[in-house]
């Protein structure tokens, strides 16, 4: 007897894209601050920080929300 999975090739794939998506958001977002806690630093407050990082998590979970609910 076959074990027959949940999920097929394309759904997996679109899955990796939609976590790829999500991992770069966060690493994205990470970073700017200052090794002085007395120093601070305006880096924080970037377009990438602020608008791009967010926007790429939102767009992953999305993603891995079609992969999940696409009919096969």
């Amino acid at each position: 007897m076959k074990k027959k999975f949940l999920f097929n090739k394309k759904d997996y794939k679109i899955l990796i894209v939609g976590l790829i998506f999500i991992a770069t958001g966060f690493i994205l977002m990470s970073g700017g601050g200052s090794d002085d806690p007395n120093i601070f630093n305006d880096e924080i407050y970037n377009f990438r920080r602020i608008r791009l990082s967010p926007t790429l998590v939102i767009f992953g979970f999305v993603i891995i929300f079609f992969s999940i609910l696409r009919k096969k």
